[in-house]
């Protein structure tokens, strides 16, 4: 007996020098080592073992499992750690040490009202005093993200003033008013539950992975090409680690998906992806076919859209790729109806127009200011055919003897001044109207914006073309806000009011722009602030 006493003191003394160095990997091994000696002391009925000593060794091993705990939880192994803090509560539920690390794994899995309930307990101990600092920050914290988390009212408006420096915001978990139904579009998608007002924000969700590198735009193409194959074997690498790890996120990357049979798809309820809405032994242990799960990546990650790089054109050069399973979910339209922007690891998805309850939500795969062939041939290489209203109406459109011309001209030489008379007078004529005159200015928009920013174009042109601000309407009625929208109006209203400034009426479009752009993230000053700036 005293030889495993003495064995497990050296056991325990080796497994916290480790964990001290922070030696995760290696402290997990000892701890293992140690947890299954204790177990074994205390369950072999052949060990004459010393009623005294068993209160003891209880004690070493919920301690052991605390600790190997506390090692998983750096190396993110979630569900392996909390299953360590659920063995050592049931040996001492009111274990301080205990109860803080199970709080701390909670909150990383965002379940954040069972967090607060365990810092709760842990408040309670009378003998960790010298502890009540750290446990007020986590208390806080899990208050602040819980409510976050239940009402989506998120402020980076400090970041943003600060120029995106430092790390990015915490963000909570939120899932608006949306849920999951069988789409018209293609398989499942996203459905609004109620009304919604331009810059609602409907989503925030953290990536099961993200891979990111620094590609100049100034390399050679074979050099982006191979640190962009790089960045994908890393994610897939990656994810694999996650799905190895944790059996909720493989079933529910499973419920995404792989490209094939989407009208046979079963529609999943949207709680189960909700941080606290379904507990882990709820998900079934299955494996997945690595085949199916390339399929299933190469249909469903997105490509980053940093929110710094689209406000002050930071971090142009850092491409990101990543997964993030409920925003998967909404399918694409040319005539989107909400954006996505980008915050460290997480994704905001916000209304960029008013959105009515039972309208599908729909973002756009490619630039919305792509030419209607040039649109056709992306999406034939992402696999799909796009029958939105625009595509519909301008494949009509562009089949006309007329628009071929048109397209022939660009960028042979032709004024564009010439180009967008002859484009207005050809809608005119063919009685394109409404939300059709949007759309075909989109897909013209870089003649439109190359003559509004000209003054010598619109001399010549001035009565011969629309106002600027009208077409800027019909753009925004087609497919919502842009930056590029907001610097061509922006310039366009500095142009004509000189140093007077903005009236209050223009700065509120412009404010209503901007609240398409970024969604309700930041303070009215802030938004006003960052889109001044872009018109500048």
């Amino acid at each position: 007996m005293e030889e495993e006493e003495d064995r497990i003191q050296n056991l325990r003394s080796k497994a916290t020098e480790l964990l001290l160095r922070k030696e995760w990997k290696d402290s997990i091994e000892v701890y293992s080592e140690l947890i299954s000696l204790c177990h074994d002391q205390i369950s072999n009925p052949h060990q004459n073992l010393d009623p005294n000593n068993l209160p003891k060794l209880k004690k070493s091993l919920c301690l052991a499992l605390c600790n190997r705990a506390e090692a998983r939880l750096n190396l993110q192994d979630y569900p392996q750690a909390l299953q360590d803090c659920n063995e050592a509560s049931q040996i001492g539920n009111t274990h301080f040490k205990t109860l803080l690390c199970k709080g701390k794994i909670l909150l990383s899995l965002n379940q954040y009202g069972l967090a607060l309930d365990c810092f709760k307990k842990a408040s309670l101990d009378p003998n960790e005093l010298e502890n009540s600092e750290m446990l007020s920050g986590y208390l806080e914290k899990c208050k602040k993200f819980e409510f976050l988390s239940r009402t989506g009212a998120i402020d980076i408006s400090d970041w943003v003033l600060n120029k995106f420096q430092g790390k990015p915001p915490e963000l909570a978990e939120y899932i608006g008013s949306i849920d999951i139904k069988k789409s018209d579009i293609s398989g499942r998608g996203l459905f609004a539950t109620k009304n919604l007002d331009c810059g609602n924000l409907l989503l925030i969700t953290k990536a099961v992975a993200v891979e990111r590198a620094i590609v100049p735009e100034s390399v050679f193409q074979d050099s982006k090409e191979q640190a962009q194959l790089d960045m994908w074997k890393n994610f897939i690498d990656k994810i694999l680690e996650s799905i190895k790890k944790c059996v909720r996120t493989r079933d529910l990357i499973c419920k995404l998906s792989n490209g094939e049979n989407e009208d046979q798809l079963e529609v999943p309820d949207i709680d189960l992806f909700r941080p606290d809405g379904e507990d882990s032994s709820t998900f079934h242990d299955k494996k997945i076919d690595k085949e199916k799960l390339l399929n299933i990546l190469d249909v469903n990650s997105l490509v980053e859209e940093l929110i710094s790089a689209k406000v002050l054109g930071k971090n142009s050069d850092v491409h990101g790729i990543g997964l993030w399973i409920l925003s998967s979910f909404i399918n694409h339209s040319c005539d989107p109806n909400v954006r996505r922007s980008h915050v460290g690891d997480h994704v905001m998805i916000h209304a960029c127009r008013d959105i009515k309850a039972g309208e599908e939500l729909t973002f756009a795969y490619f630039d919305v200011f792509t030419p209607f062939r040039d649109r056709e041939e992306k999406a034939k290489n992402w696999g799909f055919v796009c029958k939105c209203k625009r595509c519909n109406l301008e494949k009509g459109v562009c089949s006309n003897q007329e628009m071929m011309e048109i397209e022939m001209f660009l960028g042979k030489g032709l004024d564009n001044g010439g180009v967008v008379y002859r484009l207005e007078e050809n809608m005119r004529r063919w009685m394109v109207r409404g939300k059709g005159k949007g759309y075909l200015r989109s897909s013209f928009w870089r003649v439109y914006s190359e003559v509004y920013e000209s003054e010598r174009s619109l001399r010549k042109w001035g009565s011969k073309v629309p106002l600027m601000e009208n077409v800027l309407d019909s753009v925004v009625d087609a497919v919502g806000s842009d930056e590029r929208i907001v610097k061509l109006l922006m310039k366009g209203l500095k142009r004509k009011n000189g140093h007077k400034g903005y009236g209050i009426v223009e700065m509120e479009k412009v404010m209503k722009l901007g609240r398409g752009l970024y969604g309700k993230i930041m303070k009215k000053q802030t938004l006003k602030t960052i889109l001044i700036q872009l018109g500048n």
